[in-house]
């Protein structure tokens, strides 16, 4: 779930490497398709160094012809397309023996039953963190455990964003980029109401608190801004769900069973009713899908916003007229003091089709891979950041991508973002200790969002709802209309 714009995305892929996004993450929420994935980045010295060996042994792949169809931007996506056509044109200089196809399906998880069916897919594509088991189990993703063994860079990937698609010691994807849903809070509006800056390893109640004390609903200002239309809203509420302790679904007896109408359920929601009712911190006008949340944060509306932290700031700082210091990336807050900052976790994978064939996966592989952890990246991420500079825009990293931050490659970019510190955002070097990411439903997890965004909607539309008859009434319907529809081999 993750929303990104469309300036933040094409710079991410201009820059390298940087994959991380967002949306939409890039700002991160829920799409009915699951988000949009972006192409990894710029050109490997590694791949390039070894395109010119002196003699090729017999049963070198790069002397036999192979076809891949690639993962290829939609056409809304000029700039973007603009840089994945560099990419092939830099990878068939190293592999001239390689011809390319291109393909601009997105993953939907409505198609790719028919498209795996008709042998319609493409040797690679793009998923999401929600769909590792659901592809296993389908046989619709190939194991690349080999390949991966023998990957030069393997240990330098972050490991919270690819364990994702490592299950049962297998690997099944490559990361591309992910995010932890995380809470911005504006400040200076808390300084202008003398609320103080609660703690970074912060509880419910400081952010009841401190929503209460900068809301001003006469004015048109909210401490929060909880998101309140679509399936945002699920999304949302599901951080509070995890950090009570409860879950989504568990699998019993072959079957997906409903589990979030518990008692950390209802505790979850109950605070959203004191948000909304005993605070009166939540805006009057509600009904916020990720836009609309995001936007009144950037309007100095409200004064905290939930979401992946790289498109929230982005607006802020380089539409917003925010100055860094007045935007304050937090995690999201424990249940109690002690508890897991636990924020849900999502991101973006490519896997490679199991029908295509060993020489084409390899190629797949090398073609994912090819501008990570790239000397070349580095050289045009600096470029990013020269250019930035000169327009006056601030530049906001990834709070996670797909290398490790501790990497050798991780210190290498850190080495360029400490060049241009006045424009680069810097985190909190607290917040990383605390975050906690937990992975969406491994099943139907737009459905159970749907459904779920009813029950806040019915919450903050009136006063005095029971929250375990809501919940109760949701996981009927989603156990019913889809978990029971759904047979766990």
């Amino acid at each position: 779930m993750r929303k990104v714009s469309s300036v933040f995305a094409c710079l991410l892929v201009t820059g390298t490497l940087l994959s991380a996004c967002g949306g939409n993450n890039n700002g991160n929420k829920p799409a009915a398709d699951g988000g949009e994935a972006t192409p990894a980045p710029a050109a490997t010295q590694a791949a390039e160094e070894s395109a010119t060996p002196s003699a090729a042994p017999a049963d070198d792949i790069t002397q036999r012809k192979v076809t891949i169809k690639i993962h290829y931007p939609t056409p809304d996506l000029t700039e973007v397309r603009a840089q994945e056509d560099d990419k092939i044109k830099r990878f068939q200089e190293v592999y001239p023996n390689v011809e390319i196809v291109k393909d601009d399906w997105q993953y939907n998880v409505s198609e790719i039953g028919v498209k795996m069916a008709a042998n319609e897919a493409p040797t690679f594509f793009n998923t999401y963190a929600t769909e590792a088991k659901f592809l296993i189990e389908k046989g619709w993703v190939a194991d690349i455990t080999d390949l991966w063994n023998n990957y030069e860079f393997k240990d330098q990937i972050n490991p919270v964003l690819q364990n994702q698609f490592i299950i049962d010691g297998k690997v099944y994807g490559v990361t591309q980029k992910g995010y932890v849903t995380t809470t911005m809070i504006n400040k200076k509006m808390l300084d202008d109401k003398g609320v103080a800056v609660p703690p970074m390893d912060w509880t419910w109640d400081d952010m009841l608190n401190t929503a209460k004390g900068v809301a001003d609903p006469k004015k048109g200002i909210s401490g929060i801004a909880p998101m309140g239309k679509g399936n945002e809203a699920g999304w949302n509420w599901t951080n509070f769900l995890f950090e009570a302790g409860g879950e989504i679904q568990k699998i019993e007896g072959g079957k997906v069973v409903a589990t979030f109408n518990s008692e950390a359920g209802v505790k979850a929601l109950d605070f959203y009713k004191k948000l909304r009712w005993e605070a009166k911190a939540v805006p009057q006008d509600w009904a916020l899908g990720w836009g609309d949340a995001v936007g009144a944060f950037q309007q100095g509306r409200t004064a905290m916003v939930m979401a992946g932290s790289d498109g929230v700031i982005e607006q802020a700082l380089n539409q917003g007229g925010f100055k860094p210091e007045d935007v304050l990336t937090y995690p999201m807050p424990a249940a109690e003091k002690g508890g897991k900052h636990t924020g849900v976790l999502g991101g973006d994978y490519l896997v490679i089709n199991p029908n295509a064939s060993k020489d084409e996966q390899e190629m797949a592989f090398r073609y994912i891979t090819f501008d990570y952890f790239s000397d070349k990246g580095l050289e045009a991420l600096d470029a990013i950041l020269q250019q930035r500079k000169a327009d006056g825009k601030y530049f906001i990293p990834p709070l996670l991508d797909y290398y490790a931050a501790d990497s050798d490659f991780g210190k290498k970019t850190k080495a360029v973002y400490d060049k241009y510190s006045d424009i680069v955002y810097q985190y909190n070097t607290d917040i990383m200790a605390l975050l906690d990411g937990k992975p969406e439903a491994q099943y139907n997890t737009q459905d159970y969002y749907a459904t779920m965004s009813n029950v806040i909607q019915e919450l903050f539309a009136k006063e005095g709802t029971d929250s375990k008859a809501q919940l109760d009434a949701a996981a009927a319907t989603v156990q019913k209309k889809f978990f029971d529809t759904i047979k766990v081999e």
